[in-house]
């Protein structure tokens, strides 16, 4: 069973940096992708940022400039750099796996930012 463990969230000031990581229980180059999700009450699951196997990103239009994906293969660790936090960066942050058409995801890690 694939499991993915968030950390990294918190309480935060507008214009803070966070930086979310996310340990996989398997080998990363098992899945297509890596990715973050957030998800905001009341609403459905949005795609931020993924990177491919292959290396290449993509970013949600309030992501780019601002959030960065990286991971560290030797630790099967993905990271989320975010920076010049607003209160509309406030979500439940989830990381997530892809396989072909399946998604593995953490349980989340919450994100708050006040103005």
């Amino acid at each position: 069973q694939v499991q993915l463990v968030e950390s990294g969230g918190g309480l935060v000031h507008a214009g803070d940096s966070l930086r979310l990581s996310c340990v996989v229980s398997e080998n990363m180059f098992n899945f297509n992708s890596m990715g973050w999700y957030r998800q905001d009450p009341g609403k459905q699951r949005e795609l931020d940022s993924t990177m491919s196997i292959g290396g290449s990103l993509n970013y949600a239009d309030s992501a780019k400039s601002r959030f960065t994906i990286s991971r560290d293969n030797a630790e099967n660790t993905v990271y989320l750099q975010m920076n010049s936090l607003t209160p509309d960066d406030t979500a439940i942050y989830y990381c997530t796996a892809r396989l072909l058409s399946r998604n593995y995801w953490g349980k989340g890690t919450p994100v708050t930012v006040s103005s």
